[in-house]
Order: C-alpha cells, then sequence, then structure tokens
C-alpha cells in the first residue's frame, strides 16, 4: 500500500531549506553548479535511487554500468554534437588524438547504452531488452543560470533504454508510462498533465515524417491506453517541444509561481538505432531495426529533490527522511532504555537519532526544525510500562505506544513508503 502526504503548496525555496537541513551545499572551491551532497542529503539520493531501482527491476529493466566520458565521434555520430555542442563541455585532448578522437563528458546517456545493446547480435525472442542505469550526464550551464539543485551542471538520472520490436512499441510505452506515473504517485508529486511533444516547423528534427507522424500515433495509443482521464490528467498537445530524435510523452507539473516542470518522459527514437545500425534477427533470417525508448520514472536526483523540498516544506515522508525518528529521553535514568529503544530502531533498519542532551523542551524544538520524522520521548512512566510517548508531527498522531507496536508500524510503513498508519482514539 502506498499514500501520501497531503499537498502543501507553501511556495517553499528548496535552496533555502536545504542549507537549513544540511541536505546539500556549494563550494566555490568546487564550482558552480556542482552541489555537494551532505549526509542527510545522501540518505534522500540514495532513498530515490533504492525506488527507481525497485521500478526498474519491477519492469524487467537489467541494470548497466557506462562511463561519463565519451569520444567526441560518438556524439557526432548519435546527432548530440550537432545539436548540443554549444551545451556540452570543451573536448580533452590527450597526446596526438586525432580529430574526432578527442574525449568528452557526455551531455545524455542514450549512445552509451545503444553501444552496450551493440555489444552482441540479438534474436526477436530476446526483446524487448531494458538498459537502467543511475547515469550521470553533463551540461555546460552558464554560472549566471544554475540554481540550487534545480539548475546544475552534472545531472544524476535514472535513465532507461528500451530496445524492441515495433510491434512492442505500443506495450513497451504503456508500461513506461504506468511506472512514470506510479513513481510520482509514490513521492507525492502530483502530476498535472501528460504533455505529447510533438516537432515544430522549424527545422533541426531526425528522421522523416511519416517516422514522427507513426511515433507519434503509438505514444497517443499507448496514453490512451493507460486512461489517463480516470486519474484526473489530460492528454495535451505540445507543437516544438520534441527533441531533436523524437516525440515523446511527458509528465508535467506545475509549480506554485506557475512555472512548469517535466518530471519523467516517455520518448520514441527512430533516429539513433539507424544511426549506430542497432538491428536484431527477425523471423524471417533477416536483420531488421530496432526501436528504441527512452523512459524515465524517478527523474534526476537533483531536480526531484528540490521539488521534494518545496513540496513538503523539508519535512519529507518517512521514508525519505534523514532521520526517521528522534528519541529523547526525559531525563538522564532514562538514558538506558532511551538508547535501547534506538538500537531496536537501528536494528530494524530504521534512522534512528539518540539525542540526550539539554532539557527536553529544547530537544523537542531542535528535532522538530530538523524535519524529523517521528519524536519519540521516553519518561519515567514509559519505562516502567514498556511505552514510548510518540509525535508524528506530519500527520498529527500524539500517543503512547507499546515499543513493539511503534517497531512494527515504522517498519511496514518505510518498507511500503507509505505514512504510518497510527492507531485511532
Amino acid at each position: 500500500m502506498e499514500t501520501v502526504a497531503p499537498y502543501d503548496d507553501s511556495g517553499a525555496d528548496h535552496r533555502a531549506i536545504g542549507r537549513q537541513l544540511g541536505v546539500f551545499a556549494g563550494s566555490p572551491m568546487v564550482g558552480s553548479g556542482l552541489p555537494l551532497w551532505l549526509p542527510d542529503g545522501a540518505v534522500i539520493y540514495d532513498e530515490l535511487a533504492a525506488l527507481a531501482a525497485d521500478i526498474a527491476r519491477g519492469d524487467g529493466c537489467q541494470p548497466v554500468h557506462t562511463p561519463v566520458l565519451g569520444k567526441r565521434a560518438l556524439f557526432e555520430r548519435s546527432g548530440h554534437w550537432a545539436k548540443f555542442a554549444d551545451d556540452m563541455f570543451p573536448p580533452m585532448r590527450l597526446g596526438d588524438e586525432l580529430p574526432g578522437d578527442e574525449l568528452v563528458l557526455r551531455p545524455a546517456n542514450c549512445p552509451h547504452h545503444a553501444m552496450v545493446y551493440a555489444a552482441r547480435r540479438h534474436s526477436y525472442r530476446e526483446l524487448p531488452i531494458r538498459l537502467n542505469e543511475l547515469a550521470s550526464m553533463f551540461r555546460a550551464e552558464r554560472s549566471g543560470v544554475v540554481s540550487g539543485l534545480s539548475r546544475v551542471r552534472q545531472i544524476n538520472l535514472d535513465d532507461t533504454h528500451v530496445f524492441c520490436r515495433p510491434d512492442q512499441i505500443a506495450a513497451e510505452a504503456q508500461t513506461a508510462l504506468r511506472s512514470a506515473l506510479r513513481a510520482q504517485q509514490v513521492l507525492g508529486l502530483p502530476v498535472d498533465y501528460v504533455r505529447l511533444s510533438l516537432p515544430g516547423d522549424g527545422g533541426g528534427y531526425l528522421g522523416s515524417p511519416q517516422q514522427w507522424s507513426e511515433a507519434a500515433d503509438a505514444l497517443r495509443r499507448a496514453a490512451g491506453a493507460v486512461d489517463l482521464p480516470s486519474q484526473g490528467l489530460s492528454l495535451v498537445d505540445a507543437v516544438g517541444e520534441a527533441a531533436f530524435y523524437g516525440p515523446k510523452l511527458d509528465l508535467q507539473v506545475i509549480g506554485p509561481n506557475g512555472h512548469e516542470e517535466t518530471i519523467a518522459t516517455v520518448q520514441l527514437d527512430f533516429v539513433q538505432p539507424e544511426r549506430f545500425d542497432l538491428t536484431y534477427d527477425a523471423a524471417d533470417d533477416t536483420r531488421q531495426r530496432v526501436v528504441m525508448i527512452h523512459r524515465g520514472t524517478v527523474g534526476s536526483m537533483e531536480r526531484v529533490t528540490a521539488a521534494l523540498l518545496e513540496r513538503y516544506d523539508g519535512r519529507l515522508p518517512l521514508w525519505l527522511a534523514p532521520v526517521q525518528v528522534c528519541v529523547l529521553p526525559v531525563g538522564e535514568a532514562q538514558d538506558a532504555a532511551a538508547r535501547g529503544l534506538t538500537d531496536d530502531l537501528l536494528g530494524a533498519g530504521l534512522r534512528a537519532r539518540f539525542e540526550p542532551a539539554g532539557s527536553l523542551g529544547a530537544r523537542i524544538r531542535a528535532s522538530r526544525s530538523r524535519r524529523d520524522s517521528v519524536i519519540a520521548v521516553v519518561g519515567e512512566r514509559e519505562v516502567a510500562d514498556g511505552r514510548v510517548a510518540v509525535t508524528d508531527v506530519a500527520s498529527g498522531f500524539r500517543g503512547s505506544l507499546p515499543v513493539r507496536d511503534l517497531l512494527g508500524i515504522l517498519t511496514r510503513a518505510y518498507a511500503e513508503r507509505a505514512e504510518p498508519l497510527w492507531p485511532v482514539g
């Protein structure tokens, strides 16, 4: 069971929240647009990565790892160099490399995944093949436009590329769209609408008009099969929003300031399979061109963390919170019991913090300020009764529970990425 907290349209700035809570930091010695994930931020990053991996695994994706560098010739072949050279970092020449052999930081991960697919021959019976990686890519953003986690120079993206037969396109696009919508539901990031991004009137698009038309029709059918209206969503055509190599379905979110963001995408690509000669052995013993689908579910670690910090004003759901339980003994006489509770929580795989120093009121205020999910107070009565006084700030729950019940409620909620189900009454 997965639930999300009520939407808080607070308009909070993730940069201020991130600094206050110690999620990330910047350093002039490291450079603009290159945030440092601090320990609490690393917890959020790792939980998002685990969610992405679980969804990918559930969809039959295979994990791969590829280098962040590639020859300039690789991106010339893919078409990225012609389209994005101005947004890429300068080539690095090592020794006497020939033109095209210089190394560049990749602006996208798809050429590397295409090379993974091309590493061996494939039969039509093997397809679809789905390759997933939490992969880094780079954009040479100017220092004046980088901002917190929302506009960075290194993007860590939950990235999957599907290689399939033409008759498998509709089913794969449906699966990808369903998984993207499910990921946003788990995260509690409401989707405003799904955008069908189509080419504009200008040039720069690769492939034939027939390819574009057939690809757009396939995505439209996939969106229809998912039944967006039943989820309160509409499909909106957006001319001129397509990438240069194919149309796509984008999950769009409109923030409190009216700014619109794409948080996940499903995109058909008929260009790179042609440019890299990606094929499969068909049933009639001929070699046929494979179809490539780019799909994202969770999105980039940076952008989604920024969105989550603002959406929850820093008080993240239990499964994402850096400190899930803050354990506070009322006095020194309860230290042993509070430490024991902390050890039990840690042993159950939860993130618990033992906080003994200072007045109880000051410690409670500090815990609330840090946006810890649950505050567990252990006093003389609690020790005697084998219970703990619990406050869940997000839900407003306050009550006394047996220690075993607290462990059961929290471990179940964490495992299901759900809000804790506290007893009523």
